[in-house]
């Protein structure tokens, strides 16, 4: 899997998202908690942008009457329908085994630890005689 560099994280606020084009796939990326999360764009029941869904809680009831939140803004809740995916995982709340969001790994690394590219600037050697600089091609 290729690494692509899509932002600084200072391009993507907390609780945002940004969306980008990888390969010809839409990518969008969510800045949540702190943490950053990939998953493809696109809601696998009707192909909804995810980029416009709701960041919402894990809402739990251990008994009736009782309810617990948890994971706040971790989970999506699809703009169109309403479905609900988890966002470390692409998985979804209804359907865990068989529907599902394509989910990318995510880092955030310093510019200085980013692997230098194969891109090189062509040089030529510089020689300073007397007062002039010189150039060989």
């Amino acid at each position: 899997m290729a690494r692509h560099i899509v932002a600084t994280t200072s391009e993507i606020p907390p609780g945002g998202n940004k969306v980008v084009d990888i390969a010809g796939r839409d990518i969008v990326v969510f800045h949540v908690n702190g943490e950053f999360f990939a998953l493809l764009n696109r809601c696998p029941h009707e192909g909804a942008p995810l980029e416009k869904a709701a960041c919402v809680a894990r809402l739990t009831s251990p008994e009736p009457g009782v309810y617990e939140r948890s994971r706040v803004g971790e989970m999506l809740r699809c703009p169109w329908h309403g479905w609900e995916f988890d966002m470390r995982n692409g998985q979804s709340w209804f359907d865990p085994k068989r529907v599902k969001i394509r989910s990318y790994p995510v880092a955030v690394e310093r510019g200085e630890e980013l692997q230098k590219g194969p891109y090189v600037a062509e040089t030529f050697p510089v020689h300073v005689e007397d007062s002039y600089v010189i150039v060989e091609v």
